[in-house]
Formats: structure tokens, sequence, C-alpha cells
């Protein structure tokens, strides 16, 4: 029987030569095997996308959000595209009356909102550039991207007016025009025009634009539509350069994909959006949603309370990162050990029946409607009950969380890759197809993926299995880094961007995430670990909320800082006879241990080698947060802010492993 390929070599590969590395066979989606899809030349801009979306379905519902009425969020408001898009020409002309020409710098600063949206189409619609500000960043962020970007208008949600008029945000002087998403205080008035900025709330600016309407300066594809910083782990953010015909093409190929499979996506599918617009992820599927003239609802604000506003808005698309979906993995699991053992076992054997069909080939919603009927139909419905399409990104989502997921959540489940310089999307699963699980997939449909060696962690592409740096070549990559030509560069070399993470090619040609360049350190016996890849696997471990792995080079040993998981580590206490806080318990020896033991137990079960092993763990009861600046913004680990935190516990792990050792 021939395996199923999913994609096309369309260059071979070739061995390295002259101090050059060797370079893998280039591969495209099978949608492309000759060619890329043609753009659709009515839609080279976003202002295009949104444009002819506000014509074709004028009527139609395309932005909600909830308001909050005597203490509580009340239901869904939306606004039609025509509402939408006569609120845009309003905003855009006051823009225009601010002083602001085609190819100024806006700033949008603020939680996911309708708000949000128009600005950014007010931009589109003029030739503007639309640049996201967000703190989670790091503090000072804010204060670069202005000062980096030149912005000189920015829009901001009430709660972020602060930030902007605080004395550390220096460069926000040069701000001649500062707009609330909704209102500003007397002493925001006071403060903005101490420093020279004109502070509007949202109606006195909305009056602004009637009073001198204009009409749209709209862009050309290769003007500049975004730029989007995003977060290295060490250093300043970096700015990506986005043209409106990378946006555009991004879009185009997310319809081209999704037009290969039986279930079409229409106007009537919701979208829930809560990842940060400031993110590509959600900015791409909310251009797709405009594009298709569908709708997009907020969540209100509240990452705790998400599960309310899936019940209220019942979407029909969902799309979060990794941790997101271990959150609902979680709890699906939690409940499911709260039934009766007859019940328990009754579930898992339909998991167990349908996963079976569903690895001979059989659609999810075919494999076993009776499953779905007496099981999983009730996890679905803690989703909304209408979910059609999980997509996971930002970072590798475990492989028994997506067969979990495909299994029982009654949808089309995938995994994307990609990055903002790929403009969302470099490779893309396809659902019901379950040789993709733990995979990125394919290449995107205008995208081409090559490996190249990375000599010194002994990544070849030519080798069996081939594996190398990721490098990209595509229709929707970005143009640069904003004013950093060296590290443009550096990044595309011969028309190749280079990622920074390392994949492998499987026999069916998807593509597999299995490192990060920086992330592989060599033990004191030669030895490398790929630290990310560990935290995945050590990261199912029941006990295990989060956990930070930690090599360091003069060693032999891993260690690791775990923060437990609360609701099992009460249970763990509770049957050992500890009653006390959960910060209490973690400092416990007798619990040290049991982590311990549990993850020497997943190193077991995941067939990890010896000294993949962690040898010892220091407990934390506090979670790694943004705040605290321990993650980025796509909550990735800054592995240097956590080593500065953790060094004197880490360092004291090490004596005591050490003597441990030398008394064996």
């Amino acid at each position: 029987m021939n395996m199923k390929s999913y994609s096309v070599q369309v260059e071979s590969g070739k061995e390295g030569q002259d101090g050059k590395p060797s370079v893998g066979p280039v591969y495209r989606n099978v949608l492309a095997k000759d060619e890329f899809p043609s753009p659709d030349p009515s839609l080279s801009t976003s202002w295009d996308i949104f444009r002819s979306s506000a014509e074709k379905h004028a009527g139609n519902k395309m932005l909600g959000w909830r308001e909050l009425v005597d203490g509580r969020f009340g239901p869904y408001i939306w606004k039609t595209y025509k509402e939408v898009y006569e609120e845009v020409l309003v905003v855009g002309a006051a823009l225009r009356a601010s002083g602001a020409e085609p190819g100024a710098r806006v700033g949008i600063y603020g939680a996911n909102c309708p708000q949000w949206i128009v600005a950014m189409e007010a931009c589109n619609a003029h030739s503007l550039i639309c640049v996201p500000l967000y703190d989670t960043l790091g503090p000072g962020a804010v204060n670069f991207i202005i000062d980096h970007a030149e912005v000189d208008y920015v829009f901001a949600q009430d709660k972020k007016l602060k930030q902007i008029l605080s004395p550390d945000c220096v460069s926000a002087q040069r701000v001649r025009a500062l707009v609330s998403f909704t209102s500003l205080t007397q002493d925001e008035k006071d403060a903005a025009t101490k420093i020279g900025i004109k502070p509007y709330s949202w109606n006195e600016f909305f009056k602004l634009g009637k009073e001198n309407p204009t009409e749209p300066s709209p862009p050309q594809p290769f003007n500049i539509c975004t730029i989007m910083y995003t977060s290295g782990t060490s250093g300043d953010p970096k700015g990506v350069v986005i043209t409106h015909e990378s946006g555009a093409a991004g879009v185009r190929g997310v319809e081209i994909f999704l037009e290969q499979f039986e279930d079409k996506m229409t106007v009537d599918d919701v979208y829930l959006s809560f990842l940060p617009l400031a993110h590509i992820l959600d900015r791409i599927i909310e251009e797709y949603f405009f594009h298709k003239g569908a709708s997009v609802g907020y969540y209100h604000g509240d990452l705790n309370a998400l599960r309310d506003d899936l019940m209220e808005l019942k979407p029909t698309f969902f799309a979060g990162v990794p941790r997101v979906f271990e959150k609902i993995y979680e709890g699906i699991k939690n409940g499911l050990q709260e039934l009766r053992p007859r019940r328990r076992k009754i579930f898992d054997f339909l998991y167990r029946y349908k996963l079976g069909w569903m690895n001979m080939g059989y659609k999810q919603k075919y494999a076993s409607p009776l499953a779905d009927l007496l099981a999983f139909r009730k996890v679905k419905a803690r989703l909304g009950g209408r979910i059609r399409l999980i997509v996971s990104g930002g970072a590798p989502l475990g492989s028994e969380i997506e067969e979990f997921l495909r299994v029982t959540c009654c949808a089309f489940v995938v995994q994307g890759y990609g990055l903002t310089e790929t403009c969302g999307l470099a490779a893309v699963g396809y659902p019901d197809e379950m040789s993709m699980v733990g995979c990125v997939g394919a290449p995107f449909v205008c995208s081409e993926i090559r490996l190249e060696e990375v000599a010194d962690m002994g990544y070849n592409p030519l080798a069996d299995p081939p594996r190398g740096e990721i490098c990209v070549r595509a229709k929707n990559l970005f143009s640069g880094y904003h004013k950093n030509p060296e590290l443009t560069a550096d990044s595309i070399r011969d028309g190749w961007f280079h990622t920074g993470d390392v994949g492998e090619v499987l026999p069916n040609g998807t593509f597999k995430i299995i490192d990060r360049k920086k992330n592989l350190v060599k033990l004191s016996q030669g030895e490398y670990v790929a630290l990310e890849y560990l935290e995945q696997i050590y990261g199912i471990t029941p006990i295990v909320e989060d956990i930070w792995v930690y090599a360091d080079s003069f060693k032999s040993m891993l260690v690791a800082v775990v923060v437990p998981h609360e609701e099992n580590a009460k249970i763990w206490a509770r049957d050992n006879g500890h009653d006390g806080t959960f910060t209490e318990l973690c400092a416990l020896d007798p619990f040290k241990s049991y982590i311990l033991s549990e993850l020497k137990l997943t190193a077991v079960r995941y067939k990890l080698r010896g000294f993949e092993v962690i040898k010892g763990i220091v407990v934390e009861s506090q979670i790694f947060d943004v705040e605290r600046e321990l993650l980025t913004a796509t909550m990735k680990k800054k592995r240097n802010k956590l080593l500065r935190l953790y060094q004197a516990d880490i360092d004291k792990l090490y004596v005591k492993l050490d003597d441990e050792r030398k008394k064996e």
C-alpha cells in the first residue's frame, strides 16, 4: 500500500560546499505542485478584502461584543458590515483631519474589541501603517515601539491610557493625537495636553471625522500594511514589516486550503477572538473571516471566564495556543475522574473504539456516531456546541492532547506552524488525517519549505531522518525588520527566511518541529539535550502545571523548576495526610520526591535516554507568567530571566546532587 504524501519535492537537496551548509529538497503543498495559486487581482490589499465584503455582505453580522449590565456581561451585540464600514470612513476622515498623511504610523493599544478593527481598517483605507502596541513584550516595550516605529497617532483602550501618559513612556511626547476606545477622564486629558498630545474620546474623534469627510486613499499592494513587533526571548522587540500583498496572499492561501475540504466555511461561521489582535494568528484569521462575510465575536476580557463567552457566542471556529487546549484537556480529564468507574470504563472503551476507526482512515464525524452521541457531544457542548474547526498555533501541541481533541471534540482539529515573519501560516495540518497528529502538517499553499544543516547540533537534511533548520520562501513572507538591515540580511539569505526552528521531514511529506537552534544545550559528557522538546514531554505529567528544564554545559545532569498542578497536588496531600496551604505543600520534601518519581515515570513512558531524565527539582508554587517577564507574549519561556530568578536554588540543587553522587 502506497503511503499518502502531502507535499511534493520541486527541487533536489544539495551537499554543502566551501563552508556552506547542506540543504534539503524544496517542498511545496500538493495544491501548488506546478505553481503557487494565482492571487485574486480584486483582493490585493487588506482594504480590498474589507471593502468588497462590506459591499457584498452589507447586512451580515461582522463584529460582536458583550456589555456589562448590572455587574454581569449580557448577550452579544452586533454591528453589521455596513455599520462598521461607515464607522471606518468617519474614523479615517478624523485621522486625516488630525494631520495623518499616507505612510504615517498609527499605534493601536488594547484588548480585542470592535474599535481595534475600526482603527485598523481606517489605517488601511488611507494608506496609513498600523502598529500594534502591547505591554506583554515587557515594561518599556510600548515606549520602545512608539519611538522605533515613529508612531504619531495612538488609539488606546481606556485602561491602557495611563501607560501611554506615564512619565516612563518618554516617547509619547512625539504623539500628536491620542484617541480612547471609549472616554478619558479630565486628569488624562490634562496629562495628554501637558505633553503636547491632543486627546479625544471615541465620540469626540467621531465628531471630528463627521465634520471633515474625506475620500479614502487606498493603498497599493506593495505599500506597508503593518509593522508588527514580536518578542525575542532576549533583547528589544523586532518590528516585522508586512506589506498589503503579503497579508492578502495569506488570506487567499487560507481560503484555497479550506476549500478542498468537505465542510466549507460560510457566511454563517462565527469566530471567538481572544488571542491578541497584536499577534499575527488572530489577525490573519479575522481578515479571512471578513473576506468570507462571516462574524467575529470578542471575548469579554477575562481569559479565566472564556467558557462563559463560548456558551454565549456558540462559535464554529476556535483558535488557541497549546496552553489553552491543555487547560481544556485537563478540565475534561478531571471531569472523567469524578465519574463512577463503570461510566469511566465506557468512556475509555468508546474513545478507543472511535480512535480505531479514525486510525483506519474514517473521517471523525463518521468514525462512530454512537460514541459521539453517548459521550463526546458533551465535550463539544463545553465549547459551545457548534464548533466545527479548532486550530492550535504558537507552539507545538502535545500528541496526546491533539489526539484526544480530534477524537472527542466532534470537530476538525489541526495544528498550524508559522511566525509573524511568514504572515501567519508556513505549514498546516489536515483535519481527519490521523497520521498528522504530532506534526505541523504540509507546507502552506503559498509557501515552500526546505531544511538547512545545523552542523554543530548534528542536524543534517540529507541524512535519515532528514533534519535541519526550517527555511521558508513564500508569497506571504515579510519584507524585513524595521530599521534593522543587519538582522534582515541575517534572517533572509538567498530569498529563504531562516526561522531558527529545527524540523524533521516525515516520510509522508509533513513536518515536525523538534527543536530550537538556540535551545539545544551540550551536557558535560558531550550529549545534546533539546530543552523545549523535554518540557513538552514532562509537561504531560498530571502533577505538573508548568516546567522549566535547565541544563548546564559544565554538568552531566538535568534539573528543573516545577510548578505543580494545584488540584492534583491537593489530592496527593489529602491521601498522604498533609493539610496546609499550596505554598506550604510545595516546600515539603515528600511532595518533591513524589513529583520527581512521577517525572521519572513519564521519562520511562516516553523512552527518554538516561541523560534526559531529570535528576533534581525546585518546586515553585507561583505560575511562570508574562507579568514577571518570565514568558514572552506568545508564552515562550524567557530562559535568561528564569535562570536569573532561580540561579541560587539551582546552584544549591547541583551541590546536593553532587554530594549524593559522591556517596554512591
